[in-house]
Order: C-alpha cells, then sequence, then structure tokens
C-alpha cells in the first residue's frame, strides 16, 4: 500500500488546461476563430469566416462561408448567417435572424478614409425573427422590427416596424407579414390570418400585434 506522502512519486504530473475541452460548435479548419469570442453549442462556422474578440454568438448558430464578425457584435440563438456577410461592431442581431447573402450593414454614417470614427459606430438592432434578403443594404442605426422581411436589394434608410415587407431604394412598406413569412391580407376588422400557421394578426393605427 502506498502512502500519500509518495502519491507525487505514483501519480504522473497532470495540469487541468481548459484549452483541452473540445470545443461543442463546429468550425471548418480554414476558419479563424480569434480568441476571447463566445460561440454557443451547437454553431457551425464554414469556410474561410473570420469570427473577431470579443464578439458573442449564441447556440445553434450557422456561420456561412466568408463572413466576419467584428468585436462586440452580438448575435442571438439559431441566427443564420448566409455566405459574404460582414456584421460590423455596433451591430446586434436577436434570436432567429436571418442574413442573407451579401447582405450588407454599415456602422458609421459618413466614412472617410484620412479620418478616424471608430468613437462613432452607431447601433443597429435587428429583433427577434427578422429576415434580411440578399444583396440589402442596412444604412447603420435603423433598427429592424420583429418577424419583419427586408426584400432581396432594399436600402433601409429608417426603421422598420414589426412584421412590416419592406422593398426597393430606399425601402418602403408594401404589406405585413407573418411570424411564418408568408403576406398577410386583413378583413374589414382588421383580422389577418397566416396560410401557414392559421395564427391571427391585428391590424391596429398602422401598427400589428399576434392574437393569442
Amino acid at each position: 500500500m502506498t502512502s500519500s506522502k509518495n502519491l507525487s512519486n505514483v501519480l504522473p504530473n497532470f495540469t487541468f488546461n481548459m484549452n483541452s475541452i473540445p470545443p461543442k460548435y463546429f468550425a471548418h479548419e480554414s476558419a479563424l476563430i480569434d480568441e476571447g469570442c463566445s460561440i454557443g453549442d451547437g454553431t457551425k462556422i464554414w469556410h474561410f469566416s473570420h469570427i473577431m474578440n470579443n464578439c458573442t454568438i449564441g447556440e445553434g448558430c450557422n456561420i456561412g462561408q466568408n463572413v466576419v464578425v467584428s468585436p462586440q457584435v452580438v448575435l442571438g440563438k439559431n441566427v443564420k448567417v448566409q455566405n459574404n456577410v460582414s456584421i460590423y461592431t455596433g451591430v446586434t442581431c436577436e434570436d432567429d435572424v436571418f442574413l442573407g447573402p451579401s447582405m450588407v450593414f454599415t456602422n458609421v454614417i459618413n466614412p472617410r478614409s484620412a479620418i478616424n470614427r471608430k468613437d462613432e459606430y452607431k447601433q443597429t438592432i435587428v429583433k427577434k425573427g427578422a429576415t434580411i434578403g440578399a444583396n440589402a443594404t442596412i444604412v447603420c442605426g435603423h433598427n429592424i422590427g420583429e418577424y419583419a422581411l427586408v426584400g432581396a436589394g432594399a436600402v433601409v434608410t429608417k426603421e422598420i416596424k414589426a412584421f412590416a415587407l419592406v422593398v426597393g431604394n430606399p425601402a418602403k412598406q408594401i404589406g405585413w407579414v407573418s411570424e411564418y413569412g408568408h403576406r398577410l391580407t386583413f378583413d374589414e376588422k382588421g383580422i389577418a390570418t397566416c396560410i401557414e400557421s392559421n395564427e391571427q394578426y391585428q391590424l391596429t393605427d398602422n401598427n400589428i400585434d399576434k392574437i393569442i
């Protein structure tokens, strides 16, 4: 029997290293993951993407090819980022947001190469369930409401209401959509029903609410 005094001679020298714990997310070997970022379980990060320090990515996200997530960016759970999207400092995407291929965020209103405006970054919030279509541009400082749908190629220059459907340059509202992304048609009582979920919505004073 070995005495406790001699255990140091018997047991191997072992140092617990947090870096030895495998991550619970997937990152392609070509992706660059900086130290100091937070990545949730089940997230997938694909080819040639760069996840920068001090950003937060929630659980179950999908980060496509050639995506940049800048410092201090916050992505909620189940955010889908398609290929060729740069998410700049100042942007927050809440849960279930969809960012289409090559859509564009900005974070400075009047950028100049010779003038440093890093202390002037504007905040942009894309709220829960919203979709931004391919090649759309979001001029910084304009929030996108819950479950809004920004059409492909639109240029957003003002706040977008919850459930609003907007298209064009500059983006203009042409209707309303449900949580499932279907266009809503309201009756004389201001009630509309989603064709997929059968959930109902009430239109009042140019705003809509889901009827629970």
